[in-house]
């Protein structure tokens, strides 16, 4: 089986933010970019928003974004 692509997402964010996020993503043995996405998943979760899976996106746009 293929390992899925992931996209590149760069953005700035206030250093205490940054390291407030680094120690969460520690004490959970995760890195930074795998807890941004828990994050995530977990907003979109609680709010209704359904994270389409990869391959509906690519059929839709055709190519990722």
């Amino acid at each position: 089986m293929a390992a899925l692509k992931t996209a590149t997402l760069t953005f700035r964010i206030d250093p205490g933010l940054k390291e407030a996020l680094r120690i969460a993503a520690d004490q959970e043995h995760r890195s930074i970019a795998n807890m941004v996405e828990v994050l995530i998943r977990g907003y979109c979760e609680q709010r209704g928003i359904e994270i389409p899976p990869t391959e509906e996106i690519k059929n839709n746009h055709g190519v990722r974004s």
